[in-house]
């Protein structure tokens, strides 16, 4: 075949796809522009999730009769007044958007400068433009776009459901309006739930509130101000707790010069920094601004913009992981508020769940339940299919026998001080179980889990022994020998220089078995075989990926598992008050290694208000 050239309207729209691939893009587009035009009031209404139906109706500069004309031609810009690339000040900058969302459906754009004595309209219908003419518009500018990919019906195959399409257009949305608090944000349309964002003002303050209208009036009260700065970059936002976390990365919000990007060198800082804190399949919220002179990063590597490429991008990586670990380790034993109101609505809403089904299930709440037959009891003799979870059948576990008490009082031996009662942890009162300490402060209750608290500050007390003077090492009097599979000794042998920064020093005893000559001096009542065979298992699931300093402390962790107060011991008064107390100066101890909390607290005026008080 003989080489022709395309018809120019074809051109367009096979470039349309570079640009619009989903309704969501085209709503990017055009809101980008609304922003460049200084609008403060922006309104998106869609219809069966973009496909019939996108308007934008802003109150910015608007466009002259001339402007406009030439706004629907490719590469003409408003936006790149003196061509330099590698200065953009602007969120759109290529002037590919309202040509190819017109070469591929029916667009009508109707525009109005504040002078203007009238707006002008123009209409382009699958790449054909039509004439100006003038309209009735206030100032500002509204943009139809009627039957998107009626002109491309292969690229209407591959879209989504119109619910899933919709939520798409929401998301976009609420990535740029979290950069724009000083801008009212409207969407509405079937397929999903509309929003109408005030104008939430200027300052951190305002930034907050547009932050918590969109991630929910929870972050709030779980939020950490990020506010650090090196060399040309500057980095400031709101961090989320650890344990204030999610199953997926939706509610994570970052941007570049007010520019939402989905940047894997970005997120990959986000995860390094919080990987101490999180288990891997969790996943913070947070929303942070990352601002530089625009010849720093490069914003046109991605013919949708959402992808950045800087200048120093180790730079970058530090930045935000030291920003984030320093936030991070100044909320010291924080924990998530929404801990104890989750508590307060299982505790509420229990009672009303066994009346509604006491008539049809007689069974749900068994008056003659014991709890001896409970699984989490020591004694209890399960089929052989159930797998107990570790810790049940030890012996230490007494808080199920029946000589036993379910909750030790001898705290109140003591009179609790004023100075531990102001504290945040406040003061200890009981253990519950063997397993759980109750404290008292001044305007509620804490509970803490022993076992998850007392795991972080072994944790954290072994990290600081090696950052200052390397962890001591207590010498075995006889090595243990510890039989495993060849698979772990490998490993084991592999990582042993690893382990000895950790504290623990091996070598092979010929096929299938290690001896273990030293362990950290602090896990010195440890069991080594128990200990090192975890630590094979850490290495296992560790994988060849993560690097020395996280295998090192994912290391540390699997031993500091091993020195904890484990659950089902007593401890005296004072031991609690100073777990209590070493927990509020401990970084992180909010939450245990795997990620979870390690207490949750109960405000006195909830409590009434659950035992109806108030």
């Amino acid at each position: 075949m003989s080489v022709r050239r395309l018809d120019p309207i074809l051109v367009d729209r096979i470039a349309a796809g570079e640009v619009v691939e989903r309704p969501a893009s085209a709503v990017k587009e055009l809101v980008e522009n609304a922003l460049d035009a200084g609008a403060r009031r922006i309104e998106i209404v869609i219809e069966t999730g973009g496909r019939k139906l996108i308007r934008v109706v802003d109150d910015g500069a608007g466009m002259s009769p001339q402007d406009l004309m030439l706004a629907v031609d490719r590469h003409a810009t408003s936006k790149l007044a003196d061509g330099d690339l590698s200065s953009i000040s602007t969120l759109g900058f290529r002037g590919e958007a309202l040509p190819s969302i017109g070469s591929v459906a029916r667009l009508e754009i109707t525009t109005r400068q504040h002078d203007a004595p009238h707006a002008s309209q123009l209409r382009v219908d699958q790449g054909t433009k039509g004439a100006v003419t003038p309209a009735g518009h206030p100032h500002g500018t509204r943009v139809e776009v009627v039957d998107l990919f009626i002109a491309t019906p292969a690229r209407l195959k591959f879209l989504k459901s119109d619910r899933a399409e919709a939520q798409a257009v929401a998301d976009v949305v609420k990535r740029l309006a979290m950069a724009h608090p000083r801008v009212r944000f409207a969407l509405a349309g079937d397929n999903l739930s509309g929003f109408d964002h005030a104008d939430c003002g200027e300052g951190d303050g305002g930034q907050l509130a547009r932050i918590s209208q969109i991630l929910g009036a929870d972050f709030t009260p779980n939020a950490l101000s990020v506010d650090a700065e090196r060399e040309d970059f500057h980095l400031a936002g709101f961090a989320g707790l650890p344990t204030f976390h999610r199953a997926n990365a939706q509610a994570q919000y970052l941007y570049v010069n007010g520019r939402p990007v989905r940047d894997k060198l970005l997120s990959g800082a986000v995860r390094a920094a919080y990987m101490d804190y999180l288990p891997g399949d969790r996943h913070p919220a947070l929303a942070l601004f990352l601002t530089c002179e625009p010849r720093m990063v490069d914003v046109n590597v991605h013919p949708a913009k959402a992808e950045v490429r800087f200048r120093d991008p180790g730079l970058v990586r530090g930045l935000i992981i030291g920003a984030l670990k320093q936030t991070l380790a100044g909320a010291l034993h924080r924990a998530s508020s929404t801990g104890g109101s989750r508590t307060l609505e299982a505790l509420a809403r229990g009672p009303a769940a066994w009346q509604a089904s006491w008539p049809s299930r007689p069974t749900a709440a068994p008056m003659n339940w014991d709890w001896r037959d409970s699984p989490a009891s020591p004694s209890f003799q399960a089929s052989p299919s159930f797998q107990a979870s570790p810790g049940f059948n030890e012996a230490a576990q007494a808080s199920f026998v029946a000589e036993a008490p379910a909750a030790d009082l001898r705290s109140h031996e003591a009179t609790p001080t004023p100075e531990d009662l102001a504290s945040p942890l406040g003061a200890a009162r009981a253990q519950i179980h063997d397993t759980y300490i109750v404290a008292q402060t001044r305007d509620g209750i804490v509970i803490v889990d022993q076992h998850a608290a007392h795991e972080r500050l072994v944790y954290e007390r072994m990290k600081r022994q090696r950052e200052e003077t390397g962890i001591a090492r207590q010498l075995l009097l006889i090595p243990a020998i510890v039989d495993m599979d060849e698979g772990d000794v490998a490993r084991l042998l592999e990582h042993a220089d690893t382990l000895e920064k950790s504290g623990l020093s091996i070598e092979g005893f010929g096929p299938g078995a290690v001896a273990v000559r030293e362990v950290p001096a602090i896990l010195a009542k440890a069991d080594p075989t128990r200990l090192v065979r975890d630590v094979a298992e850490t290495l296992a699931e560790d994988g060849q990926a993560i690097s020395l300093d996280k295998r090192l402390d994912h290391v540390l962790a699997t031993m500091a598992c091993h020195h904890s107060v484990r659950a089902g011991r007593r401890l005296s008064g004072e031991e609690m008050n100073a777990l209590l107390r070493e927990m509020e100066a401990t970084p992180g101890s909010g939450q245990c290694n795997h990620g979870r909390p390690t207490y949750v607290e109960l405000k006195l005026s909830d409590v009434e208000r659950l035992f109806g008080r108030k």
